[in-house]
């Protein structure tokens, strides 16, 4: 690490396809967006709180989402995304780093994110201990996100340093 850097940022991406099964909840940012289908993933496949996390852990240097939750862990079928963020906000916290912000896009056709955007960022912004900014986009019918399946995510994130490491 270099030294004096008191600044560092970090960026995530994750994306799912919409699930087949009916019952399968929507969830973004940790909140759960009604009449429309689910993404397909171990846990509750929330992209935008998969994209937070990556970026967080970029941005302290602690890995990606996979190295701390990985896919195959039985444990985590089904698991709730902004509960795995609060642990990796911890993580980054006990590495000497805090959150500043974060900045999130979505990119779906569908649902319209608009009616939902304020309680996105709410929750994550709860959960994180620092400002969140979501923005929804659409893929303009280009590719599988513009064909409609599934939703991806993408998201900055900043963090300062809270001690001094030697």
């Amino acid at each position: 690490m270099l030294l004096g850097v008191s600044l560092r940022v970090g960026h995530g991406f994750d994306v799912h396809p919409f699930s087949a099964d009916p019952t399968r909840l929507l969830v973004l940012g940790g909140v759960v967006i009604p009449g429309s289908p689910g993404l397909e993933g171990h846990s509750d496949a929330d992209v935008v709180a998969h994209a937070c996390t990556d970026a967080l852990l970029g941005a302290a240097g602690l890995g990606d989402i996979g190295e701390l939750f990985p896919d195959t862990d039985p444990g985590l079928a089904g698991a709730d995304s902004t509960v795995l963020l609060a642990e990796a906000v911890r993580r980054v916290r006990a590495a000497g780093w805090a959150p500043v912000n974060v900045d999130c896009t979505v990119v779906a056709e569908a649902p319209r994110l608009a009616p939902y955007k304020a309680a996105i960022a709410a929750r994550l912004t709860e959960v994180v201990g620092a400002p969140v900014t979501v923005k929804g986009k659409r893929a303009e019918g280009l590719g599988a996100l513009g064909r409609r399946e599934g939703i991806a995510g993408a998201a900055v994130a900043l963090v300062e340093r809270t001690e001094a490491r030697g």
